[in-house]
């Protein structure tokens, strides 16, 4: 499915500031960027870096002057699809050596302190069928609440609280997964459906040898998702990440579907 994408991003800057931008839809098999363009301030530097994973690129900015983004996009979907609820989990001693630090506890997905409540909330399921129970009970359980949670909020918070936005249930997700012995990372995304739009975030678990999108909010899927970029969490692949002082002055993200390209 074909969607298009519009970004922008407006900031004021005190003084000379280094910039880390991961907002572009990534270029990888499982998409295909039909067209894209970002419209970007004067800079003293300008580099691009690649993403965690090797998924999607950084783009590092030095400026001085208000910073301005522009970022239009049109993404083809290619994805394989799969009812995650009916695939195998790979045992951990057979796990490629770069999904191996997806099963770890992370800044904002203490998954060790989750081990006995999954085993007794989700005992007698294994592999998809527990992710698939682990995905029910968010859904379940969490009320989507904006402006519930901040920056500092992380996936104990979240259980305690059952309140959050996208970004909380995706870290909640991973946390019970890689407690429950599945690699889980996040995904920053674009999504449609997500209402109010924004940036989106979906977790990815590892099953069957392949990494499979799990929203645990309900409100965007596989099908209709571009990647932007993957980490352990999402202090991984903030959209903005400033060494220096910024002032959000303006931000909005529209996500829909194109009939025909």
């Amino acid at each position: 499915m074909p969607i298009s994408i519009e970004t922008r991003l407006e900031y004021a800057v005190s003084g000379p500031v280094d910039v880390l931008l991961q907002i572009e839809a990534a270029i990888i098999p499982e998409q295909s960027v039909l067209h894209a363009h970002i419209d970007l301030p004067p800079s003293e530097h300008f580099a691009r870096v690649q993403g965690q994973s090797g998924i999607g690129d950084r783009i590092w900015l030095r400026v001085s002057e208000p910073l301005s983004v522009h970022y239009r996009a049109t993404v083809e979907v290619n994805r394989l699809l799969a009812d995650v609820g009916t695939l195998a989990a790979t045992p951990p001693h057979m796990l490629p050596g770069e999904t191996v630090d997806y099963l770890m506890a992370s800044r904002y997905c203490p998954a060790d302190t989750f081990q006995d409540f999954v085993n007794g909330e989700f005992a007698g399921t294994a592999g998809g069928a527990r992710i698939a129970a682990i995905r029910d009970w968010i859904g379940q359980t969490l009320s989507y609440e904006p402006g519930s949670s901040d920056a500092m909020t992380t996936a104990a918070d979240t259980f305690r609280s059952q309140t959050g936005v996208c970004r909380d249930y995706a870290h909640l997700m991973i946390a019970l997964a890689r407690a429950s012995a599945v690699p889980a990372r996040f995904a920053s995304v674009y999504g449609l459906g997500v209402e109010p739009q924004d940036f989106h975030a979906v977790a990815e678990v590892f099953l069957d040898g392949v990494w499979h999108m799990v929203d645990a909010t309900g409100m965007s899927a596989p099908e209709s998702i571009a990647k932007i970029g993957v980490g352990r969490d999402a202090a991984d692949v903030a959209f903005l990440t400033s060494y220096g002082e910024v002032e959000l002055l303006e931000q909005s993200v529209s996500v829909a579907a194109v009939d025909s390209v």
